[in-house]
């Protein structure tokens, strides 16, 4: 069973491939296509609704581990929260318009930094400190509840509302996670190719 480093790191590795992608790809600005902005917002709406899971977990049981378990837990919480919001907000602004638009770019240009810094924040700060607290067991257990709790989490950006159990069950029907792999790339390639 996956420890809660191992599914957090799981997380980041799908965003990190997904914004990746969304820097290489074909924009609006640059002339993409039709085809090519329709792979590119498929592949922002992955990212949206895996940012969206990833933050809503962690605000239900990682972050309260953290304030709970590392003395200093609740400032690195308070920090990593911070930036989780200001995220949700460029997320949530994205989710509304088309990768055609302008803005869809500029939003991307303003998350992409901000949403790797946050994630390696994450990884050099707050993982070893907790790591240092936690059993194996206890690292086990806590990556089971959020493995479980992105079943039932949110597939959008909630600004300003904390994730819940509440949340996590009336924010959407879970038929409306999508699960997004690294083969799905290939996918969208196929169906919209680069300009040379």
């Amino acid at each position: 069973m996956p420890d809660v480093f191992d599914v957090l790191r799981a997380d980041h590795a799908a965003i990190t491939q997904m914004l990746v992608e969304l820097e290489a790809g074909p924009s609006a600005s640059g002339g993409a296509s039709g085809p090519q902005l329709d792979a590119r917002g498929e592949i922002a709406a992955a990212l949206i609704i895996a940012c969206a899971k990833h933050e809503a977990v962690e605000e239900q049981y990682f972050w309260p581990t953290v304030r709970d378990r590392v003395s200093n837990g609740s400032d690195l919480a308070a920090h990593a929260i911070s930036q989780e919001e200001d995220a949700k907000h460029v997320l949530a602004r994205l989710e509304k318009i088309a990768p055609s638009d302008l803005d869809f770019d500029d939003l991307l240009t303003r998350f992409n930094p901000a949403g790797r810094e946050h994630m390696a924040y994450e990884e050099q700060y707050v993982w070893p400190a907790l790591r240092q607290t936690l059993t194996a067991a206890d690292a086990e257990q806590l990556g089971t509840k959020l493995i479980d709790g992105k079943k039932l989490a949110p597939a959008r950006p909630l600004p300003a509302r904390p994730a819940s159990r509440v949340v996590l069950t009336t924010a959407g029907p879970p038929g409306t996670a999508v699960t997004w792999r690294p083969s799905d790339l290939d996918k969208r390639r196929r169906m919209a190719p680069r300009k040379p």
